[in-house]
């Protein structure tokens, strides 16, 4: 059996980003952080970890993958992601009844912020 425990995102600046997903997620260390990698983990969810892998990558758009983060309240999440530094990325292919919102992290790693305010795992 597989069960999918942690998603890498390759960072410039890992302090940095490590801050913004801190923040963005409410995840915390999950170990002692190393020069160029670090996990970061939910504080108190069965959800997946996040991992930064401070390597070089070359940024391809569209992405070949891209998060998925529900959201109670999409509309407070995108102004608050907005605050710690992430960008509302305009597509002009997003249909209109659209239940998602694209963003970037700092870095421009791509995520959608979707709205589910009545989603069954809230409860999980």
């Amino acid at each position: 059996m597989l069960k999918l425990v942690s998603i890498v995102i390759r960072v410039n600046d890992l302090a940095a980003q490590a801050e913004f997903w801190k923040a963005a997620l409410d995840y915390v260390e999950r170990d002692p952080v190393q020069d160029d990698w670090i996990i970061l983990a939910p504080r108190d969810a069965e959800t997946p970890c996040i991992a930064l892998d401070a390597q070089h990558s070359e940024r391809v758009l569209p992405p070949r993958i891209h998060l998925d983060i529900y959201a109670e309240d999409q509309g407070a999440e995108v102004q608050r992601l907005t605050t710690l530094g992430a960008r509302e990325v305009h597509w002009d292919r997003r249909p209109d009844d659209a239940d998602y919102i694209i963003m970037e992290d700092p870095e421009g790693n791509r995520f959608c912020i979707v709205d589910r305010p009545d989603w069954a795992g809230w409860e999980a």
